[in-house]
């Protein structure tokens, strides 16, 4: 037994179970508290903008506002079109990229020629903005759908890809020579070792992959589509709803933190360092 179990041991269970929901009360309290300042940060800024009676139009940019009109674009079905929408895109592009950057990965783990063969290429088409595959998406893909989908495939499957890779090359190679010796077979390797030893490192590459496919996607819908989070926020601009505009870029921030936030907690579970 460890000094850190046998200390956790000798304190009672009514003391960490106390501790344990002060602990999630003050969490809490710190969630709460964080967006309190920022909305009275956002309310002040308006505020102040709108002293100047030559900005009093700056005034549908509020905190107010934006909240009365996401009320309002729920109830008219707006909101849950765009979250449809957007939603199956981006789970589309992910799973593209899930599926192909898992098992590059994978090889780039395990074999160093393909590591060295694949490397220089790789990291080039890395550093190639998605957006810029745009023009080229257009063309290729017969509708927008396909393309948008397209782009976030090419956005989210180099985090993917290359924490597949760095998780395989913690794994300690003597794991592979004991399962070779008790006659594993090269599925078993993948299915007992590979997978059970990487599943923190694809998370967090999942994790990275939506952050950088919530950024690409929302101006991937700017043009060429009538539905999705990009174009609602393109149409109330045009259309100079400028509440509107906030209420769906506070929605775009609330599932993206509410998608980051989940897949943090399968981190967790996953985590080998529990403590």
């Amino acid at each position: 037994m460890t000094a850190n179990t046998a200390a956790a041991a000798a304190i009672p269970t009514g003391t960490r179970s106390s501790r344990a929901l002060k602990a999630s009360g003050t969490g809490l309290f710190n969630f709460f508290a964080g967006l309190v300042i920022l909305f009275a940060l956002w309310w002040l800024a308006i505020f102040v903008a709108t002293l100047d009676p030559k900005a009093s139009h700056w005034a549908a940019f509020g905190p107010i506002p934006a909240f009365k009109a996401m009320i309002k674009m729920w109830q008219s079905g707006l909101i849950p079109k765009a979250l449809w929408t957007s939603g199956y895109r981006l789970g589309a592009g992910l799973a593209i990229a899930i599926l192909i950057g898992v098992p590059v990965g994978i090889l780039i783990g395990r074999s160093k020629r393909f590591r060295e063969l694949s490397n220089s290429p790789f990291q080039l088409m890395r550093m190639i903005s998605p957006l810029s595959w745009e023009p080229i998406a257009v063309i290729v893909f017969a509708g927008w759908d396909q393309a948008i989908i397209f782009l976030i495939a090419v956005a989210s499957v180099w985090p993917v890809m290359f924490s597949t890779a760095a998780g395989l090359a913690k794994v300690d190679p003597a794991w592979f020579k004991v399962a070779r010796n008790l006659g594993a077979k090269p599925w078993h390797v993948v299915t007992q070792i590979i997978l059970p030893a990487i599943t923190f490192d694809v998370l967090t590459g999942i994790r990275l992959a939506v952050g950088v496919a919530w950024v690409v996607l929302v101006p991937a819908e700017f043009l060429g589509v009538t539905s999705g989070f990009g174009y609602t926020i393109e149409d109330a601009r045009e259309s100079l709803e400028y509440d509107h505009l906030m209420a769906m870029i506070l929605v775009i921030g609330a599932v993206g933190y509410i998608l980051d936030a989940s897949l943090l907690m399968l981190i967790k579970r996953f985590s080998w360092h529990r403590g």
